[in-house]
């Protein structure tokens, strides 16, 4: 299954909980069973997404666990696009029929 991780500074991190957060990061590695498919920065510097992929949520919420003392964090299941269209149409092919 895929995630889109979203990350944003908590309302109250000083410079020092921030820079705590990023040295936490260095030294960090994804566990086995998790892909990490893209990290990306927000422009503004208040966070960031990432994709991912796994079969065990259970990995998502232990490496939340380790971060969620920095940064507020939400997960989204999602779906490729292709797959998401064609459930989206037969929900409407469905709403047609009654």
């Amino acid at each position: 299954m895929k995630y889109v991780v979203q990350w944003v500074a908590r309302q109250n991190a000083d410079e020092q909980t921030q820079a705590r957060g990023l040295q936490v990061f260095s030294k960090w590695t994804p566990p086995d069973g998790v892909q990490f498919h893209e990290f990306v920065g927000r422009v503004d510097g208040g966070g960031g997404f990432a994709v991912v992929e796994t079969e065990d949520v259970t990995l998502l919420a232990r490496i939340n666990a380790v971060f969620a003392a920095f940064w507020d964090i939400d997960v989204y299941p999602v779906l490729e696009i292709q797959e998401a269209a064609r459930i989206g149409g037969e929900g409407s092919e469905f709403l047609a029929s009654v």
